[in-house]
């Protein structure tokens, strides 16, 4: 699997994001929202929105191992933030991203809403490619 991040001279150049990632694989991973839940499903952090980012980022590292996916292998991850304030939230979302994906940088795109389910504040999903041929040879996991 490889993955190709490219942030052309035309573009501006994105601190903590690819403005395009090419992805070469053999397989796809599909990660659903990402939520600031416990293990028991419950919202943790209510009304904290740095502790809920960075539990929906480490719920998310979790499901992509789940899958046999390692953070570097992300190609695109897509955040949702109640009533989005660009200078609020941006620091928070970037250091909730860097420690779950060190400097590996997929495209992404923050988006802003009005709600979510009650005292949400942020979930994320994300797409990665894997390469089964070297799955088979044990280097994923």
């Amino acid at each position: 699997m490889a993955l190709q991040c490219i942030n052309h001279e035309d573009l501006p150049v994105p601190e903590i994001y690819s403005q395009v990632v090419v992805a070469t694989g053999s397989k796809l991973v599909f990660v659903s929202g990402q939520q600031p839940e416990d293990i028991q499903g419950k919202l943790a952090g209510q009304g904290d929105f740095a502790a809920q980012a960075r539990l929906a980022f480490g719920n998310l590292g979790r499901a992509l191992a789940a899958a046999g996916a390692r953070p570097e292998q992300v190609c695109k991850i897509t955040i949702y933030v109640v009533d989005y304030k660009r200078d609020e939230h941006v620091p928070i979302i970037e250091a909730a991203q860097i420690a779950l994906f060190g400097d590996h940088k997929p495209a992404n795109v923050v988006v802003g809403i009005a709600t979510m389910s009650p005292g949400y504040l942020i979930e994320v999903d994300a797409i990665a490619v894997i390469d089964d041929a070297t799955e088979r040879y044990g280097r994923t996991r």
